[in-house]
């Protein structure tokens, strides 16, 4: 099993592969201690740090000779950077931008457009929760490859959030999406009334970024599947989206999920449309791929025979002639046996299990599938 894991951590974080690995975890500072991806000071040496969005890295700054612009601290020849305007607000943003560019904030800030009343009191701390999700939405999404542009920028392609609360006449806002544009409700930022949403909706799981995660790949179906050449075997596989969508929901809250869908889908919700089939395929792909990338770069291993479980093969894939299907087949049975010791160190805890969901091998297809519409934009992206 150690030896399992160490091949495919190789794979992984081998830059030419598809694989490769994401958003890295630990980093060090200049002095020499582990940083993380939230942080903006470093703990020990109290220097700088800012998060390079084009390197995917968290970085020591030392100031340049320009008033407010610094340099990476190891690379003497590093460009010069501004950081983001929002550090000092509630939204406490790491993230770096061109000392050139004409924006005071970040790529990832641009992306919001609506911010939660701030005079309202706890919306400043659900604002900070929000961004900090967010963020870590977008570094994933550039790691992998895939177009972020900002709506402010490109009104038709863009992307764009808009976090709000309940209206003057007590009305809740809808999380979801529509033209590319994120709607969350600020309430989702409170843990007590999420949990409390949880267990009205009998969702095993619900968390801000699962919501982020989810919600974008709506976003990525409208740039990389419609209208496009994988709309096809989109349908042949998730269904007809062109079902209503309005009686798929009344009916999905009605009956609830299909019977039997557990052998042909990844959570209960998928069953509701085709369209959500995708965004829940796609939001546990993201989940998969930024954990195991974790786990790896923490170096967790599995005890050699700790583990007994059935491996899928080919048979399971959307493409058994993907030329690079033994790569993906290694990062789902290693994402199996990952979830297995991460629910029982949950469990040790008296905690709920980190990733409560069985998957089938139909799910698999479905995440296979969803791993080359990504690899198709990351190539669209680098030509």
């Amino acid at each position: 099993m150690d030896a399992f894991f160490t091949s495919l951590s190789r794979r992984l974080n081998d830059a030419a592969h598809p694989l490769r690995a994401v958003t890295p975890r630990i980093d060090q500072c200049t002095c020499g201690q582990p940083i993380y991806f939230r942080n903006s000071v470093c703990l020990v040496c109290k220097s700088a740090l800012g998060y390079v969005p084009e390197r995917g890295m968290l970085a020591t700054l030392r100031p340049a000779s320009d008033a407010e612009t610094w340099r990476l601290a190891d690379d003497p020849q590093s460009p010069l950077y501004r950081r983001c305007a929002n550090l000092n607000s509630a939204a406490g943003c790491n993230w770096l931008l061109p000392a050139g560019s004409h924006d005071t904030l970040c790529l990832a800030c641009r992306l919001t457009r609506v911010i939660p009343d701030l005079s309202v009191e706890g919306n400043d701390l659900r604002w900070r929760k929000l961004e900090a999700a967010k963020r870590r939405l977008v570094a994933q999404l550039l790691d992998l490859g895939l177009p972020v542009v900002p709506k402010l920028e490109n009104e038709r392609d863009g992307l764009a959030f808009e976090f709000l609360g309940t209206d003057m006449s007590g009305n809740q806002p809808m999380t979801g999406h529509a033209s590319g544009v994120i709607t969350l409700n600020i309430d989702e930022a409170d843990d007590a009334r999420r949990e409390e949403v949880r267990v009205q909706m009998h969702e095993p799981y619900r968390t801000l970024l699962g919501h982020f995660r989810h919600e974008v790949g709506h976003y990525y179906w409208d740039r990389l599947i419609a209208d496009g050449e994988w709309l096809d075997p989109f349908r042949q596989l998730f269904g007809d989206e062109r079902e209503d969508y309005g009686q798929a929901l009344q009916r999905h809250y009605a009956e609830g999920p299909t019977p039997g869908w557990q052998t042909s889908y990844i959570s209960a919700y998928a069953t509701m449309h085709p369209w959500e089939d995708w965004a829940e395929t796609w939001a546990h792909y993201l989940h998969m791929m930024d954990t195991l990338d974790t786990a790896l770069n923490f170096g967790m291993r599995a005890a050699p025979g700790a583990l007994d479980l059935v491996p899928f093969t080919r048979t399971a894939l959307y493409d058994q002639n993907d030329p690079e299907s033994d790569a993906f087949l290694n990062f789902i049975n290693a994402w199996i046996e990952l979830a297995a010791m991460l629910n029982e160190l949950a469990r040790s805890m008296g905690q709920p299990d980190l990733y409560p969901f069985v998957l089938p091998a139909a799910a698999i297809g479905k995440l296979h599938f969803v791993h080359r519409v990504v690899q198709a934009g990351r190539l669209a992206q680098e030509h």
